[in-house]
């Protein structure tokens, strides 16, 4: 019976995100500049990355690549619906298509997470076994360890997808949210939703808790090293790579703690929170790690023609 119940709902209404009238046309053309600007900042990083061989060849800029084509896959994912929220107000998604929205955000986003890790534990090499770095971390080796975060990503998306639309949905059918998520469509389902909440708890969690020990790990020897250091100037700059790093770890997990790793509410705040690994990281990715690079912005000036930028040394 609950087989039959669960084909009743068709399609979800996304409410989207509470805000004044007043504000909806700058809401509007302020977050479709975010989407556009973030499709094209990270393009432009991609295509410089790829076609810089000076760049393609170093694992911390085929982490950067990978990262861009995460970003474009989020903004795309979350994107066109929080714009329409802004034009066409509620919004009816299908349930197919709330079902591929929730699989490629947990995917995209749980790949993001191990992929943070991969670039702190390359800058723990760079900074801290400089001499050793080019045998322990090497474009073949980096390139295996990418393909292994795609692959515990997608594993990730399946878990939770399955756990969460393996319930019956009988109705209401209206998300309080901009874009299907986990804690929001569990709310609507017909069935005690207890175990799915304690799974996806763990499962998040051990994911976040587990990369961000790794992270903080790394940071803690790269700190050391630093400190080491003789020279202000090699220190500043051995800081200001990791402080871009430390800049884009911080925006990315406090929300996600914020809305996964707490007893369930249903606050105006998840949404407001969700703003950032959806929309707002993704536009400030390329202009926090990449943009500001000391190598990036030469390869940027090769690639369009323009006169080099002076490097520093």
């Amino acid at each position: 019976m609950e087989r039959v119940n669960s084909t009743l709902v068709t399609e979800f209404i996304l409410t989207g995100i509470p805000y004044p009238l007043r504000l909806r046309t700058f809401l509007f053309v302020f977050f479709l500049l975010i989407y556009i600007l973030t499709q094209l900042e990270n393009l432009l990083i991609l295509i410089t990355v790829w076609v810089d061989p000076q760049l393609h060849a170093h694992p911390m800029y085929i982490f950067l690549g990978v990262l861009s084509i995460i970003d474009t896959g989020i903004s795309t994912t979350i994107g066109p619906c929080l714009i329409m929220n802004f034009t066409l107000g509620i919004k009816p998604i299908p349930f197919g298509g709330c079902v591929t929205q929730l699989y490629f955000y947990h995917f995209l986003g749980s790949t993001q997470c191990f992929l943070y890790t991969l670039m702190a534990y390359d800058r723990y090499l760079a900074i801290c076994q400089p001499l050793r770095y080019p045998v322990l971390m090497n474009a073949k080796l980096s390139t295996l360890l990418v393909a292994g975060a795609w692959a515990s990503g997608s594993i990730h998306g399946v878990i939770q997808t399955t756990l969460t639309f393996r319930l019956p949905y009988c109705g209401p059918n209206q998300v309080d949210y901009f874009f299907c998520d986990i804690p929001a469509v569990l709310r609507l389902a017909c069935a005690d939703t207890t175990v799915n909440q304690l799974v996806t708890f763990v499962d998040i969690g051990v994911v976040v808790a587990s990369c961000f020990s790794l992270i903080l790990l790394s940071y803690i020897q790269i700190i050391k090293a630093i400190l080491r250091i003789r020279t202000a100037d090699g220190r500043r700059r051995a800081f200001s790579t990791c402080g871009a790093h430390v800049t884009v770890v911080t925006m990315y997990y406090v929300p996600c703690a914020f809305i996964y790793l707490r007893p369930e509410t249903n606050s105006p705040l998840d949404g407001a929170a969700a703003l950032f690994p959806t929309a707002i990281t993704p536009f400030l990715n390329p202009l926090i790690y990449s943009l500001r690079n000391q190598e990036v912005k030469p390869a940027l000036r090769r690639m369009i023609g323009g006169p080099q930028m002076k490097s520093e040394v």
